[in-house]
């Protein structure tokens, strides 16, 4: 059912390291070829992992959270907009359109979040 070839994303992981510091990682995910919706051609998928819920959030026009542990697990991708997240060990990055966290800081100091440049709509998915 799946072919040969591989390829591999670069995923932005956020997460808590012993000391209670929340930290950004650039991690590897890997992708294999899969027959996934026949007759369409093969596509590249990650190995699946459960889900719990997903929601849409709107941060209106310059929506500040400051420090703050994630309230659980997830995924977060932004649809639309820009964020500037920083964690507790004072990295700052920027997120456009498409691009996708995986939140782990569920415990620690967490990160703060702020809305740039107009109202920012994510989908976040609960693992």
């Amino acid at each position: 059912m799946s072919g040969t070839e591989t390829r591999t994303i670069g995923v932005t992981r956020m997460y808590t390291d012993a000391a209670g510091e929340t930290h950004f990682a650039e991690e590897k995910l890997d992708l294999a070829e899969v027959n996934f919706a026949p007759p369409a051609p093969s596509m590249f998928l990650s190995t699946a992992t459960e889900a719990k819920a997903s929601v849409y959030l709107l941060l209106p026009d310059g929506y500040f959270g400051d420090f703050h542990p994630a309230p659980r697990k997830q995924v977060m991708t932004l649809l639309k907009g820009e964020l500037e997240v920083q964690v507790s060990d004072g990295e700052s990055r920027r997120f456009l359109p498409g691009g996708s966290v995986l939140v782990e800081d569920v415990t620690g100091k967490g990160h703060s979040t702020r809305s740039v440049g107009g109202e920012s709509l994510l989908i976040v998915t609960q693992l």
